[in-house]
C-alpha cells in the first residue's frame, strides 16, 4: 500500500477525529468534512476542537507515531489574556507544575518568547474578546510533549489565560500562509 500524507489547517470548532462515538445530540465537525481521503487516514496527534492550525493527517501509523514521540518540536503561537511578564516567560522556559488527569505533572523546559508582531492568521468563526476587555499579548511556545490542553494549562498556570492557540509548526513543516481549512497533500512528513 502506497502511504498518503497531509498537511491541514485545522479550523476552529472542527475535532481531530474522522468519526465521532458520540450520541447525535450535536452535530460535531469533524476532519474528513474538509476533503476527500483515503479510508484509512488518520490525524497525527490532536488540537483541541477551540485550537487551530498545523496538523498531519497520514495512512501510515509509523509516521504518526515518530511524530508523536518526545523527539519531534511543535510550535504554537498563544494569544494570552493581560501582557505577558518576563518572569512568567521564565517560568514556562523552565517546566511548570500542572494536573494532569488529577495528578501533579511538570512540563519539560520548553522554548518560549514574546512575539514583537502579532501574527496574522485568517479570521476565527468565533471572535475573540477586543481590547476593550484589557489587553492581549502573543507569545510562541515550542514543546517536545503533548500533555492533554497542555499549553493552556501552562499559561493559565503563570497567571495569563489562553485566548487563542494555533500551531504553527511540526517538525521542519510550516503553517505558512495556508487558509483554515486547507488541505496539502505531501510526498512525506519533514521532520
Amino acid at each position: 500500500m502506497q502511504h498518503r500524507y497531509f498537511k491541514i489547517y485545522k479550523p476552529y470548532g472542527y475535532l481531530s477525529q474522522f468519526i465521532t462515538n458520540e450520541r447525535p445530540r450535536k452535530k460535531k465537525k469533524l476532519l474528513g468534512e474538509l476533503g476527500d481521503f483515503p479510508e484509512e487516514t488518520m490525524a497525527v496527534g490532536r488540537l483541541d476542537q477551540d485550537s487551530e492550525g498545523l496538523l498531519f493527517l497520514t495512512t501510515n501509523g509509523k509516521a504518526s507515531a515518530k511524530v508523536t514521540g518526545n523527539k519531534i518540536e511543535k510550535e504554537y503561537y498563544v494569544q494570552l489574556d493581560g501582557q505577558i511578564t518576563p518572569t512568567a516567560i521564565e517560568r514556562l522556559q523552565a517546566g511548570i507544575e500542572i494536573s494532569i488527569n488529577g495528578e501533579i505533572y511538570k512540563t519539560l523546559p520548553c522554548k518560549t518568547f514574546i512575539l514583537k508582531e502579532r501574527p496574522v492568521f485568517p479570521e476565527r468563526s468565533k471572535k475573540i474578546r477586543d481590547e476593550r476587555h484589557g489587553p492581549t499579548s502573543w507569545i510562541s511556545v515550542t514543546l517536545v510533549e503533548g500533555k492533554f490542553r497542555q499549553v493552556k494549562k501552562m499559561t493559565a498556570a503563570v497567571g495569563f489565560p489562553t485566548l487563542r492557540l494555533v500551531r504553527v509548526r511540526i517538525g521542519n513543516e510550516n503553517l505558512d500562509n495556508m487558509d483554515a481549512g486547507e488541505v496539502i497533500e505531501l510526498p512525506s512528513f519533514s521532520y
